[in-house]
């Protein structure tokens, strides 16, 4: 509930009192400069009279000394006790009012905790908190259930991969024995069965990687390890280092980067996101085709894309593929696709560096749009 709304319903709350209090002071003016100062004064003091003198056996002269003595004198002290009478039942009044409130409250927080998908019901006067109070339960309901889904997804990717390690742990296993079992074999075939058994070994090991990814993402960037960083340098080590990887899929890397960008940021986190882009990139990208890499400052802030040719992403699961455990591919192979955690991991740290990252298909190339503050420094060069 925002701060003007509670500001309001306090002082709703205590305009209530304030009135009960107005209420009960105009009574007791009322009761005093019109009713026993004015025409109810004599018929008060005869009824006074009557009752000592009828029910009491007082005098009618000892009835009248008792009236000016206990009554009369002390006229403005009972009609302040008549009014402090007055407010302590419009209090009480008020009182129960805000307690029935409190009590609708709590039993509205009550449900929302529970997650209940019954919508809170106030009255009138608490109609803002209502709002607000429905709005927390759509949103934490909202929240279960996506907590529910990366789960449910994360569950469902575990036993994929552990259904997936059997497959190059059984061909590592029998290759290797096959070697060792049978001296008969050629050299040629001892080298093509060690080849087979080290690319599923391999594979074997990458799969191991995405399951400490998932059971362990520390993605935030540690203050103390935030430095500035000649971005500039940093694509073009990486564009480098992905020279073989590209040679093998027969990929076409071409560069456009601005000089001089320096950014501030964790470098080992920075170059995890742009592995992870990449790499995924490289997977997606048609054999032969091209991967594209540019970096370009755009006012305060440089913006790199990073686009591969191949097949067209739906529009529909462009924002999906950011999501953890998500692969683009329906079928449970990890051929390519991995446990879905690549660009998940690498939204969380550009997101965690100030940054943006999103994802555009035109039909022929998929961009990955990376937006990072550039760093003030212009005494820095790259």
């Amino acid at each position: 509930m925002s701060e003007q709304r509670y500001t309001r319903l306090k002082l709703r709350m205590l305009l209530v009192v304030v009135a009960g209090a107005a209420v009960a002071s105009a009574v007791g003016l009322f009761l005093e400069d019109v009713l026993i100062d004015g025409f109810l004064q004599d018929p008060f003091a005869q009824l006074f009279v009557w009752i000592a003198t009828h029910l009491f056996g007082q005098s009618t002269a000892a009835s009248l000394d008792a009236y000016q003595l206990y009554i009369r004198n002390y006229k403005r002290e009972w009609v302040m006790l008549f009014l402090f009478l007055l407010m302590l039942v419009a209090f009480y009044l008020a009182m129960g009012r805000f307690t029935r409130w409190l009590d609708q409250i709590r039993s509205a927080t009550a449900r929302i905790a529970d997650l209940s998908d019954q919508e809170v019901s106030l009255p009138k006067e608490l109609a803002p908190l209502e709002k607000d109070l429905n709005a927390i339960r759509q949103q934490l309901q909202a929240r279960e259930a996506c907590a529910k889904a990366v789960e449910q997804r994360r569950q469902d990717l575990i036993s994929f991969l552990a259904h997936d390690l059997k497959t190059p742990l059984t061909s590592v296993v029998g290759y290797l024995t096959l070697l060792h079992d049978d001296p008969h074999l050629t050299p040629e075939q001892r080298s093509k069965f060690t080849g087979i058994a080290l690319e599923k070994a391999q594979r074997l090991e990458e799969l191991l990687g995405e399951f400490f990814d998932i059971t362990r993402m520390d993605l935030g960037a540690d203050p103390d390890s935030m430095v500035p960083i000649q971005l500039t340098m940093l694509l073009e080590q990486i564009a480098d280092e992905f020279y073989p990887i590209f040679a093998e899929k027969e990929l076409r890397c071409t560069t456009e980067i601005e000089h001089h960008l320096v950014v501030l940021g964790d470098p080992d986190k920075l170059v995890r996101v742009f592995d992870n882009v990449l790499r995924n990139a490289v997977n997606y990208s048609t054999p032969g085709g091209e991967v594209r890499i540019s970096a370009l400052r755009d006012g305060q802030q440089v913006e790199i894309h990073i686009s591969n040719e191949g097949l067209e992403i739906p529009e529909g699961e462009l924002a999906n593929i950011f999501q953890k455990f998500y692969r683009l591919d329906a079928a449970r192979s990890t051929r390519t696709g991995g446990a879905g955690l690549g660009l998940a991991i690498a939204k969380e740290i550009v997101e965690r560096h100030g940054g943006t990252i999103r994802a555009e298909s035109n039909g022929r190339f998929t961009s990955f749009v990376i937006t990072l503050p550039l760093y003030d420094a212009p005494s820095i060069q790259a």
